[in-house]
């Protein structure tokens, strides 16, 4: 079983030479390439394991989800605190501080996991979180680092399809490390891994350099951020992703639940299904190149939506692990599209002088949103069952088709003004 692990990391390491030799991107990309799915693999770890161990842990089983809602929560919490630091310090700095931050809470899992201690864990999960706020900014370090403005979206599709080995590493991991260490419940050993997994990070990213943004920070008038947040494409960037984000925990925070604990899928059963569902999450960044440059943004906001519309159809289907494979497949698919159409949209709402509160903010609201889904889908899971979970997903997906048809006339706008 640990065979799995080094084939996936040696994967990991081919892929970005071959990479790196068709692509002429500098240093940063490659080294962020590397780095982000050893440190990504935590969250997988949470979201694949984080219900059905605290299902055993917590005396009251509706708040199953509630680590992997403090996890998000952290990355929320922290999203600030992360840009601020980059701000103050550089990217490399703030790297580091998230690196150790998910270090200690992978050590304070471990032991979590050894007392069977649920309080404990969701702390665990909180700092996971928190340090996740600052490896989650890794994209706006591959955006800094990028020479032409023009490569952005194809950097940040490249650096999105490193998260097909974070959907392979993060379930392995669990599933390797459960009887690793003796403990009450198992997985103890499992946060063992992902320590060694992080301090692996933390070497890769010695070679990091701080990006060097061209222009002057000092010049320019520096908008206020209410300024900033009416502008219509922040508005249309920011409900983009966030929505998009929010709706995939929803579904994704439910399913190993319903699956394992509900239904009586086994794990294996469970863990296929949410390998799956990561891998699709970032395995269509190969193709999102071409897709840009032959349907443009919005074109991937279509068909992210339409997706998302196929997906609540066939979870409504019924419960058996097909069900659960295809809707979760898709819903990966559809968040990839949704999110990096926010991400690539959100710099043309901001200034090089603005974007630390801008990227801050952008995170903040993304994060939150996703905490409050994640939390939401225990309650209504235990309470209302799986279809329900389904069926309040549906206004939301409408919301986006509004986004796309907002978005619509706003570059409308800009034909007409630029005619003009």
């Amino acid at each position: 079983m640990y065979l799995n692990i080094l084939i996936t990391i040696a994967l990991l390491l081919l892929t970005a030479v071959i990479l790196s030799r068709l692509f002429s991107f500098p240093k940063n990309i490659w080294l962020l390439f590397i780095a982000q799915p050893l440190v990504g693999s935590s969250a997988p770890i949470i979201v694949f394991i984080g219900g059905i161990l605290s299902s055993e842990l917590a005396s009251d089983p509706s708040l199953a989800t509630l680590p992997i809602t403090l996890m998000i929560l952290g990355v929320a919490a922290g999203s600030i605190p992360a840009a601020m630091l980059a701000k103050a310090k550089g990217r490399r700095f703030a790297v580091y501080a998230g690196l150790s931050c998910l270090l200690i809470a992978s050590i304070t899992a471990l032991i979590s996991a050894k007392i069977a201690s649920f309080e404990l864990f969701v702390f665990a999960s909180l700092l996971i979180g928190v340090g996740g706020s600052f490896t989650q900014q890794l994209r706006f370090a591959a955006i800094e680092s990028t020479l032409n403005s023009e490569d952005i979206p194809k950097v940040l599709s490249i650096l999105m399809l490193s998260g097909v080995f974070a959907a392979f590493l993060g379930p392995e991991v669990a599933v390797v490390g459960k009887n690793l260490i003796n403990s009450p419940h198992g997985y103890a050993g499992s946060f063992v891994l992902l320590a060694v997994l992080i301090l692996g990070a933390m070497l890769i990213m010695l070679a990091f350099k701080n990006p060097i943004i061209k222009s002057n920070e000092t010049v320019g008038n520096t908008r206020p951020l209410s300024e900033i947040a009416k502008q219509p494409i922040f508005l249309i960037a920011i409900s983009t992703a966030t929505i998009g984000f929010a709706l995939m925990s929803y579904l994704m925070t439910a399913t190993p639940i319903s699956m394992h604990h509900m239904q009586s899928h086994s794990l294996q059963e469970t863990k296929w299904v949410i390998q799956s569902h990561i891998a699709a999450m970032y395995i269509p960044s190969l193709f999102a190149p071409w897709l840009i440059k032959h349907l443009k943004l919005k074109g991937l906001m279509i068909i992210g939506t339409l997706i998302y519309t196929i997906v609540a159809y066939i979870a409504l289907s019924g419960h058996e692990v097909m069900h659960y494979w295809w809707a979760l497949i898709l819903l990966g698919i559809g968040w990839n599209f949704l999110f990096l159409t926010g991400t690539s949209l959100l710099p043309q709402s901001y200034q090089d002088s603005e974007r630390h509160k801008v990227q801050a903010t952008n995170d903040f609201i993304l994060f939150g949103f996703q905490a409050a889904a994640s939390l939401l889908a225990g309650w209504v899971l235990f309470n209302a069952g799986w279809h329900w979970v389904v069926l309040t997903s549906i206004p939301f997906i409408l919301v986006l088709f509004a986004v796309i048809a907002f978005y619509h006339k706003y570059q409308q706008g800009l034909q007409l003004k630029a005619k003009l």
